[in-house]
């Protein structure tokens, strides 16, 4: 392949060599380069590809592409670009042969709300025949196979990777999960967005390690809504406004409020033992369906609004969305395993307060006889987390159970110690037990008939990491341990 194709949409300079050159390979993991490579220096958080230029042009490689001077042998083209990242995206789509551009992409973005409502849209996209790959925060989705993820929204480069794979699979839509961090470092750029949503945003990722501030949080949601052809937002959340700044697609509206296009109506909880769900009407101009739903809260009608709102655009039927919704399950969001006829247990992934007190008030409008909390906080992590999952559980559940999640580097007990301070500061009821396992069989062996029990922060993970191993452990498969008594 020649570079000058991998660069035909982008505005570059030729530093030294020619946009000629043949290549092999688009590389940006400095170990992977071969003889032939094109290498982008990306210069990232941890280290700058920029450092490796010499050591690659050593290896063979044919070309670097860079945002700032660097030293390499003549016979090394050198590809100068305002920004690597950008440039690895729109390189890597050329690489693929624009994969993106054969399917129909729906992007969803959002602080909460996101795993669930793709996992919904590709349900009822797929009973009505269409293909559906996924790629978000659990996992990336190929025809069969279920690829672990790392990041939210992975490198622009595994990203068109995946498109390509779709392609060839037979897919003709993707949803996916697009994270302000994606936006942000260019991991989507060049991607021609269907369809974008915005789901709600709350002060989240803001550090040195992620965003500046809210306002710029904010700002990175929003490039979406430059990048899609139709945006498909929450019209009750206070920020919308901001969040749409310098939007350039078609925007409808979905939600409580009267104004929305879409709007939810007459909700009422559903509650009987091992089942906690909604009912509602969802309406629009032309539009009037009742809903009901298996997974609890308002949350879960903002998930299932906007995805009946996106499939009314892929003409599926009423029928059809209500069969999909009733079969939409996310592992580990709000995920009921019926242990009793007696009381409701479920397993879950918030793992922060915020998400915690999101999934305490919900099942507190359930009215349980006891709302039992069962959660650890991971090792080599804030302390101020610990502290605040403490004090919201304290105020919320009638009984904490404080275990271990993933200790990592770190002593259970002493993280155990830094959640009780939290616990501390309220007059919740709590005991303690080190091993989760055991914490579980407790919950199990002592619930009580209209109790809710809830599992937090292990959610999908099917692991436990302890000193940098991951050791096997699924709540699932804890819970049927439990009750065969092993």
């Amino acid at each position: 392949m020649r570079l000058d194709t991998l660069l035909e949409r982008l505005e570059y300079k030729v530093v030294q060599g020619s946009a000629e050159t043949e290549v092999t390979t688009l590389i940006n993991d400095s170990r992977k380069v071969e003889n032939g490579s094109v290498f982008v220096c990306i210069s990232g958080a941890v280290s700058d590809g920029h450092k490796y230029a010499a050591e690659v042009a050593e290896k063979g490689a044919a070309a670097v592409v860079v945002e700032k001077d660097v030293e390499v042998p003549a016979d090394v083209t050198v590809i100068k670009v305002e920004d690597t990242r950008y440039a690895l995206a729109l390189m890597s789509a050329a690489y693929f042969g624009y994969p993106a551009e054969k399917l129909k992409i729906v992007g969803i973005t959002g602080t909460k709300g996101k795993t669930t409502t793709t996992y919904m849209i590709k349900s009822i996209l797929e009973e009505t025949g269409h293909k559906v790959g996924l790629i978000g925060t659990i996992e990336a989705i190929i025809g069969e196979e279920h690829i672990p993820a790392a990041n939210t929204t992975p490198e622009s480069y595994t990203v068109q990777s995946y498109f390509d794979r779709m392609v060839k699979a037979g897919c003709d839509c993707v949803v996916m999960e697009v994270s302000s961090q994606g936006l942000m470092l260019h991991r989507t750029a060049g991607i021609p967005f269907e369809i974008g949503i915005f789901t709600n945003i709350e002060p989240d990722h803001i550090g040195p390690a992620e965003h500046a501030s809210f306002e710029d949080y904010m700002h990175c949601k929003g490039l979406l809504f430059q990048q899609c052809k139709l945006g498909i937002v929450n019209m009750d959340d206070k920020h919308l406004e901001q969040v749409l700044k310098g939007h350039t697609c078609r925007i409808e509206t979905f939600g409580f409020s009267e104004k929305a296009d879409l709007r939810a109506e007459n909700t009422k909880l559903v509650s009987r033992p091992g089942y906690l769900g909604i009912d509602y009407t969802a309406e629009a101009k032309d539009f009037h369906l009742d809903v009901e739903i298996d997974i609890p809260g308002k949350f879960s009608v903002y998930n299932s609004l906007t995805a009946i709102a996106v499939c009314r655009h892929f003409g599926v039927s009423k029928e059809d969305i209500l069969k999909a919704l009733a079969q939409a399950k996310v592992k580990g969001r709000i995920e009921m395993i019926k242990v009793s006829d007696d009381f409701t247990l479920m397993i879950d992934y918030a793992h922060n307060a915020m998400s915690l007190k999101s999934i305490l008030t919900t099942l507190r409008e359930y009215e349980p006889k006891r709302l039992v909390c069962l959660f650890g906080c991971g090792g080599n992590r804030s302390k101020i987390r610990r502290y605040e999952m403490g004090e919201v559980s304290g105020n919320l559940a009638d009984l904490t159970i404080i275990t271990s999640d993933n200790p990592r580097d770190e002593e259970p007990q002493d993280i155990i110690n830094d959640i009780k301070t939290g616990m501390a500061k309220t007059n919740g009821k709590y005991v303690e037990i080190c091993d989760r396992k055991e914490a579980i069989a407790y919950a199990i062996h002592h619930g009580q008939p209209g109790d809710i029990i809830v599992l937090a922060g292990k959610g999908h993970e099917d692991y436990q990491e302890i000193r940098g191993v991951k050791y096997p452990m699924d709540e699932r498969d804890l819970i049927r341990d439990i009750l065969a008594g092993k």
